[in-house]
Formats: C-alpha cells, structure tokens, sequence
C-alpha cells in the first residue's frame, strides 16, 4: 500500500486540511477502481467500511491478487468532517455557502468533444484512452475558487481514469440501496446482489451533477455526440448508500467489505476470491419511479411503516399532527414498491421529504435526487 496525502487549498491563514488516498497494487495499471467513503462527512458508517477494506485490500495485495490498481480515499471530505455548529455534525452542506458536498462537479462532456473528435478512430480501446487522457487533462486544468471546489477537482481527478467508481454513502434510515446509469443497469444489479442491496435506482440523468455521474456520464453522452465513432461506457459508476447513519457496527462494516471485494471480483479486480456470487434480493428500478412522502404541513412524524417494507398504493405511510390544531393528516404512497429510507426526524416542516419508495408506476421528471 502507498500512502499519498493532497494538501487543499487553505481558506484562512493557518488552516491546512488534507485528503488521504491509498494506492493498492500497481500504480497506473489497469483496471483501475476508485472508491471513496463518507462525501457527505456526517455518514459515517461508510467511514467504518473503508477500515475494513483496507485490512482486505492490503492481504489481497500481499497475496499478489490485485489485477490493475486500486485506490481508496478512507475519507473523502476533510472540510466537512470539521463542521460542527453547536454540538452537531453537519457534512452534508458547506456552511460557507449552504452547497451540497455531492453536487455541482464539473460536468465534462462538452469541454472534452470538440478535443476528442479528432483524435478517435474505429479502435474502440484506443478511443478509450483518448477520451480519458482528454478528461484527466480538462480536469488537471480546472482552477479552484474555494476549498470545497479545490476538493471536489482532487476527487474528480483521482478517480476520472477508472474503470470501476463507488461512492459509498449512508441515508438517515434506510436499508442498502445504490444508485447508477440506466445503460449500466446489469452491472448495478450485480453490485446490488454483492452487497444485498434491497433497492436499485437507475437514472440517465438524477439532476445536480454528482459525483458518480460526473465520471461516469461523459461516455453514455459522447456516444450520443459521436454515433460514428464506437465508444465504449467505460467507467461504471454507483452511488452505494450503506444503509442508516445508526447502522455503524463492525459486523456490518465486514460484511459490506467482503461484498464489495466479492463485486471487485466479479469484475475480474480481484484474483482468488472464494465468495459463492450471491442472487439479487431486487430487481433495478427507475429513479424517476421512486415515490417521495412529503409533510404538507409542519407537525409531528408518525411513520406506520419501516424501511425494507413492501408497500401498495393507498397504503399509509406516516401520520403527520398539527400541534396547533391537533389535526392529524394520513400520508399514504401513490405507488407499490419498497420503502427503501426515511427521515430521521420526527419533526416536518412544509415539504420536508419523510420517506422513499422504489416503485416503477411514477415518472418524475427533473431534479430526482435528494437536494
């Protein structure tokens, strides 16, 4: 294992962060797969997971069983790590602008086509390595106005030139789901059924630019811009949600460890592994399907239903009380599907999202994700 440390750009004199990243097996080999934990620095059972793994990446590089190059950032967001206002954690938002740590990375395609389009030919492996060189390039040439934009580009940079993405994550109250590209679909399901996922989303596009998409997306539309040429999706991309923020145990964390080196395995990373290949425990669905429960009115969350439930139409899903007029408003879903996540707060305000639902009736449009 090689140890390298990326110093971020300072925002106030005297202060210094840095981002650690671990480079299993052989440096600028191929495949290459980059996994990164906790972007949203208060979810931490992904935190957890990346200890793991390095104990199982490390005896896999030992033993000689790494194919290509495997790079781990244990925790990717140094800056939202150190953000507590009065006793809580807050790493979901900057608190020096309120932007998400997940959205708004540099979207690449259109700095890329014009450059690529020259260069590329009937050879669908040469086109790849002209497309990514394109890409680490625009990426390397990206200037940063702030810390977390300084941030975000280091990310984007390391891990631009894979073959394999995984951004691991935790929801409030959940069970395992991911999610991915649409055309990807047989590899997220693959991934899904590693891990024991209960909920694959698929979208072509959820909205916002997240970090997965960002390196994943460019190829799905530069075969759409450049039909003449063959151009494979060559990076897979996931968002892995591990679960809730309570569901932080070592059993759990081992567990996801093993799955995901069982995934890397599969996907030809890892040489030796002896983990039977698990069935899926769902089939994909779409982004667009999945239902949100919103409060109508601020008052106190009653749920009637836990995540991992199979729920129909009509069924009702939380009671929200108004405190001022005790009235009590039955929130039920529009769709069959699986409760997949919930709030953890059992206060709402007007259009605070309770709860999740991975249907395939609905087809919402616009941003899909959580903001």
């Amino acid at each position: 294992m090689h140890t390298q440390t990326l110093e971020l750009l300072s925002g106030s004199p005297g202060i210094h962060q840095t981002l650690q990243v671990l480079h299993f097996g052989k440096p600028g080999a191929q495949p290459k797969v980059y996994i990164q934990s906790a972007l949203h620095a208060d979810e931490v059972p992904a935190i957890l997971v990346a200890h793991h793994l390095v104990r199982l990446l490390t005896q896999a590089e030992t033993d000689g069983r790494i194919v290509g190059e495997i790079v781990l950032v244990p925790f990717a967001n140094p800056i939202g790590l150190g953000q507590y206002l009065f006793g809580q954690h807050h790493g979901r938002f900057d608190v020096r602008d309120g932007g998400n740590f997940n959205r708004g990375y540099a979207e690449l395609t259109a700095k890329v086509v014009d450059t690529v389009r020259p260069l590329l030919t009937q050879d669908v492996a040469h086109n790849t390595r002209a497309i990514r060189t394109a890409m680490a390039q625009t990426v390397d040439a990206l200037i940063p106005a702030t810390p977390t934009q300084d941030l975000k580009n280091k990310l984007l940079a390391l891990a631009i030139d894979a073959d394999v993405v995984l951004d691991l994550h935790c929801d409030t109250d959940a069970v395992m789901h991911l999610y991915a590209l649409t055309p990807q679909a047989a590899i997220a399901e693959q991934l899904g059924a590693a891990l024991g996922a209960r909920a694959v989303l698929l979208a072509t596009e959820s909205g916002d630019s997240p970090f997965d998409e960002a390196c994943t997306r460019p190829w799905f539309e530069l075969q759409k811009l450049l039909p003449e040429f063959p151009i494979n999706l060559a990076c897979f991309g996931a968002t892995v949600e591990l679960r809730g923020e309570a569901d932080t145990s070592h059993l759990l964390a081992e567990q996801d460890a093993h799955g995901l080196c069982a995934f890397l395995a599969q996907r030809g990373v890892l040489k030796g592994m002896a983990d039977s290949v698990r069935g899926p425990q769902c089939a994909p669905t779409p982004l667009s399907g999945s239902e949100p429960i919103t409060a109508p009115h601020a008052g106190v969350v009653v749920f009637h239903r836990n995540p991992g439930e199979r729920v129909v139409a009509g069924d009702v899903i939380a009671d929200v009380v108004d405190a001022l007029t005790g009235n009590v408003t039955q929130l039920r879903c529009k769709s069959d599907g699986l409760l997949y996540a919930r709030c953890g707060s059992r206060w709402a305000v007007p259009g605070k999202r309770l709860a999740k639902i991975a249907g395939t009736s609905l087809a919402r449009t616009g941003k899909l994700l959580s903001p």
